[in-house]
């Protein structure tokens, strides 16, 4: 229910400016809409190979599959913290992790595999890859970040859309998620001892998944890690 003056505030606009309000709404929800369709794109391009894997294969290199899409809210923040011009095509040009999916391995060398199936496939276009596994943050996060652009086919044609990919360890996964609930309780202002400690807990995480994947193919006779992307 609308507020009294809520109530009055949209009883005083006129009919035009009303149907321009629609149908801003209605372009909007469209705009997100393709988001999510190139992240399902891209979530099926991944399920199809962890079910290949499992068919085809003794050794399953994806752990896990998730995946999200900012809100409005969100995406309107960002524009602010960027100075993005409000515009649809300013906003599909600057802001290239409206939908995100993440995929968990086991082993590093896992990462790197899934990374260059994923974007091996004809109609997958890589625009920007960072690689935090080969050179981490300072603060010691670790992954592999790629923005791939997949094209969504609507009533209206093809229309490309870029989805964020992130391919990390368990481990890594594990730092990450911890990082991410300590500075939303500290409101982003961490105590430069947790700091430390999560940046010493980081450099763990790495040496364990080095040792892990050591006894893996040492057990498995598995052959040499995956080689690492060498996309900037």
């Amino acid at each position: 229910m609308l507020t009294p003056r809520a109530q009055h505030s949209l009883d005083t606009i006129d009919g035009a400016a009303l149907e321009e309000i629609r149908a801003l709404r209605d372009e909007t929800e469209r705009f997100m809409l393709r988001y999510k369709f190139g992240m399902d794109e891209v979530i099926t391009k991944l399920a199809i190979l962890r079910e290949e894997f499992n068919q085809a294969h003794d050794y399953n290199p994806i752990e896990h599959i998730s995946s999200r899409l900012k809100s409005l809210d969100s995406v309107v923040d960002k524009m602010r913290r960027k100075g993005v011009e409000p515009s649809f095509d300013a906003i599909r040009e600057t802001i290239t992790d409206i939908a995100g999916v993440r995929v968990t391995c086991s082993f590093v060398s896992d990462a790197y595999r899934i990374f260059e199936l994923l974007t091996a496939q004809r109609d997958i276009r890589v625009i920007k890859v960072k690689d935090y596994i080969k050179d981490p943050k300072p603060n010691g996060y670790q992954s592999l970040h790629v923005i791939v652009e997949v094209p969504v086919f609507l009533s209206t044609g093809a229309h490309p859309v870029a989805v964020e990919v992130q391919i990390r360890t368990i481990a890594m996964d594990f730092w990450a998620s911890l990082e991410h609930k300590i500075y939303y309780k500290y409101e982003r202002q961490v105590p430069q001892e947790l700091l430390e400690k999560l940046t010493d807990a980081a450099r763990t995480a790495a040496e364990l998944d080095a040792r892990m994947e050591g006894l893996h193919r040492q057990v498995h006779g598995m052959p040499k890690p995956y080689r690492q992307t060498s996309v900037a």
